[in-house]
């Protein structure tokens, strides 16, 4: 008799497991367009969500109006930098459309001596550059001219998607907006999943996500902020040109672990080749101190949002950049920190008292 209701209850079961995780897909489907947006307004939240606790306290705890602050420092911090790139290229748009098309009759001069001195790579490099300079402009013009045309085509197709970037901004910034007015509500029902789901352990592990997003906006983000603008200091009074761009490469280079130092390193050789050696001098010194100040504060802002390993965080970076792309910063990080909580929790659970191998108590005498 129970073998036959089980065997009756095993198609409304299958189906019924289907039918929700259909609807479970049709949902992530229809809100696809908005999940990126989504994401990242979570991210935000969550990170700075004891910075607007702080800005309710100076304004007498009015919800309200720290709200409205956080989300006018988030249309800042989305729309200022964008607007100072987008008026540096509009503002130096003849001179870049000048020096382009002066590459076809640019002369190298001869490598500097310190350039042979390089450990490693320095001969090969001098060598390649005095064959550059012994090939003519003409020579030089054919062989930078296919990757001027793919930096030109890769730059209007950004220009050409600035719009649906800005309206992904704003999208945001009124989702993070709402979040930060019912952050309490919507932080409750995610414990609450993730008790029902796993327990205490889930529960844990929802607050651990938490702080793997702060952990990450402290060491990553604002590392990579604190870097960029110090890189863009460095060069703006070095005098190298287009100073606003190359810091907010700066910032993506810092964001993908790379660092600024490519950047830099080309401004110092521009430096060097313009016959500005004081100067290049002096950004190289700049160089090294910006470059490795990361080394020091990470760390330290890391362990201070979470109570994760720095390896741990790492890893959860640079694979969730690879995996999903600039979102995956935060996705990373917070999969594997789950990930970690619930498997060490699982390791150190006490077996249950009378099970052994098989699953069978001992025989009684």
């Amino acid at each position: 008799m129970i073998m036959t209701t089980i065997q009756r209850d095993l198609p409304r079961t299958t189906l019924a497991v289907l039918f929700i995780g259909g609807l479970i897909a049709a949902s992530f489907w229809i809100l696809r367009p908005f999940l990126p947006a989504l994401i990242w307004a979570t991210m935000i939240a969550v990170a700075t969500w004891p910075l607007m606790l702080r800005v309710q306290g100076w304004l007498w705890g009015r919800r309200w109006l720290a709200v409205t602050v956080m989300t006018i420092a988030l249309l800042l911090v989305f729309v200022v930098p964008f607007s100072l790139a987008i008026g540096t290229i509009v503002a130096n748009a003849d001179e870049i459309i000048g020096w382009a098309q002066s590459l076809g009759t640019v002369k190298l001069p001869a490598p500097p001596d310190w350039l042979q001195q390089v450990p490693l790579v320095g001969r090969k490099a001098a060598s390649a550059w005095r064959e550059l300079a012994a090939s003519g402009p003409e020579e030089l013009g054919r062989k930078i001219a296919p990757y001027a045309q793919d930096v030109a085509h890769w730059f209007l197709a950004e220009v050409g998607s600035f719009g649906l970037m800005t309206a992904q901004f704003l999208l945001t910034v009124i989702i993070a907006a709402i979040l930060f007015a019912a952050g309490e509500t919507a932080a409750a029902g995610v414990r609450r999943f993730g008790r029902r789901l796993a327990g205490a352990q889930g529960e844990d592990a929802v607050r651990l996500a938490g702080q793997a997003i702060r952990g990450v906006a402290l060491g990553v983000v604002v590392v990579a902020i604190g870097q960029a603008v110090l890189g863009g200091i460095g060069l703006a009074v070095a005098g190298v040109p287009f100073a606003a761009i190359l810091t907010a490469v700066m910032f993506l280079l810092c964001v993908v672990q790379l660092g600024p130092a490519p950047v830099l390193v080309a401004g110092i050789v521009w430096l060097y080749w313009k016959g500005s050696a004081g100067w290049a001098t002096a950004l190289l010194i700049w160089t090294i101190l910006v470059g490795t100040v990361d080394n020091v504060v990470r760390p330290i802002l890391i362990t201070k949002g979470a109570d994760l390993p720095l390896l741990l965080i790492f890893a959860g970076v640079v694979g969730g950049l690879i995996a999903f792309g600039l979102v995956g910063i935060f996705v990373g990080p917070v999969v594997l920190a789950v990930a970690y909580t619930l498997l060490g929790a699982w390791v150190r659970q006490e077996p249950v008292e009378g099970e052994h191998s098989g699953g069978r108590r001992p025989a009684r005498k």
